[in-house]
């Protein structure tokens, strides 16, 4: 045997045994996944860290693992599942519900919903979450994204089959499948049967879904050219809902998150399903779209410190914003180094956390829920994007319950509660 390949052979166990994968799982190679929001190739070299050994990257990994253990035994979860159809008859249509409005009659055959609804501000209704598919939804966005980059990270195809699950029974599977509209989303019965504003039920998340997708298409178990194919006409036709709906161009002219957001998801889809052009267009739209006009000179973001949860939504509308800097990433437009006239920057709106976010002085605007976590992400997301203040904070960060993912999968996601 030549030593190049005895050399060969001895990686491969040492991989197998830094991973304790055996058998077939030993010899998952990674390949650069084609990802939308996280880097493909940062994900390719940290999984090679990981297989030799890495101690930097234990913590993460125990911690995305538990994370992958813990879906293993749920689900898989359908838009069928819900106890009454949306408004329109359709069971495959997604239903979620405005948190606070609530019934003021007994439910009957000839009144499903106990109509009138009133509003109660800040009182949530249970039906948000035990009566329409929104809870469900988030688990399976969330599961489908820790399975898939489990799997990527460990070669252990109970991850990838059951990510594959998920998503089939939501997505795909002609009895379960939902529909590829948000028609019904966030609506008040007898009222209104569906708000634009419920679009940011998908937009707050499921790029992480196009992610997983592209790390189960790196040679996944169980996820065939059927599924690819099949998958890629859905978000197809969720864009074209997306970009042509009533509800997607009112999503599109808000001016606070939801409109970053919405540039988030159209940009995410756009890249996922070829349309770099449409990709690079809004992401060089946001510019003086949404940064000029939403982020103060001081890097506040005034529409967002407006609200009774101001550093929640401040975080929350970063964590879209960062997420657009990486798809621009992608197509070739670097979002981090704009300035806007009254030099307004992605950089200076993680800054103005930072005294916060490190714990060195109190958050001056009102919160009813301060969780200090809820920045970790976004500093980070600076922090690698250039910014010296950021990368003085990162060690000085709350990590999140759960623990800390940013080295395997970095890209903002909301740390925090966003139920409401």
């Amino acid at each position: 045997m030549m030593a190049s390949s005895r050399l060969g052979v001895l990686l491969v166990a040492l991989a197998a045994f830094a991973t304790g994968a055996t058998g077939a799982e030993a010899h998952h190679a990674p390949r650069v996944p084609h990802t939308t929001v996280l880097d493909g190739a940062r994900l390719q070299q940290t999984k090679l860290r990981l297989d030799r050994g890495d101690p930097r990257l234990r913590r993460a990994a125990a911690a995305l693992k538990a994370r992958a253990d813990n879906w293993l035994n749920q689900g898989p979860w359908t838009v069928v599942d819900k106890p009454r159809p949306a408004p329109g008859g359709d069971v495959h249509d997604y239903l979620s519900q405005a948190p606070y409005w609530w019934p003021t009659k007994a439910p009957t055959p000839d009144n499903p919903w106990g109509c009138p609804y009133v509003q109660r501000d800040g009182e949530r209704n249970p039906e948000v979450d035990s009566g329409t598919d929104r809870q469900d939804v988030e688990k399976t966005f969330d599961s489908a994204y820790d399975l898939s980059l489990a799997w990527y990270y460990t070669g252990e195809r109970r991850y990838a089959e059951k990510a594959g699950q998920v998503l089939r029974s939501w997505f795909l599977d002609p009895a379960t499948r939902m529909n590829p509209n948000l028609n019904h989303a966030q609506f008040i019965p007898c009222k209104y049967d569906g708000r634009a504003i419920g679009i940011i039920d998908f937009s707050q998340s499921y790029t992480g879904v196009l992610d997983a997708i592209a790390l189960l298409e790196t040679g996944a178990p169980g996820w065939t050219v059927k599924d690819r194919t099949a998958m890629a006409k859905w978000n197809t036709d969720f864009l074209g809902w997306l970009r042509n709906s009533d509800f997607g161009k009112q999503e599109a002219a808000a001016t606070n998150n939801h409109g970053t957001f919405y540039d988030m998801q159209l940009a995410g889809l756009a890249h996922a399903t070829g349309d770099r052009e449409l990709a690079r267009r809004t992401v060089l739209q946001a510019r003086a779209k949404r940064i000029a006009p939403q982020i103060a000179a001081d890097g506040s973001q005034p529409q967002e410190l407006a609200r009774t949860r101001s550093w929640h939504y401040s975080t929350f509308d970063l964590v879209a914003y960062t997420r657009l800097a990486d798809i621009g990433r992608h197509v070739g437009v670097d979002l981090w180094a704009y300035r806007g006239p009254d030099g307004q920057s992605l950089f200076k709106a993680v800054d103005y956390l930072l005294p916060a976010a490190t714990g060195a002085a109190a958050w001056p605007h009102p919160e009813l829920e301060f969780r200090r976590y809820a920045a970790t992400d976004v500093v980070h997301a600076a922090a690698d994007a250039g910014d010296r203040k950021a990368q003085r904070a990162v060690p000085l960060l709350e990590e999140p319950p759960g623990g800390d993912l940013w080295a395997l999968r970095p890209a903002a996601e909301q740390l925090d509660s966003i139920a409401g």
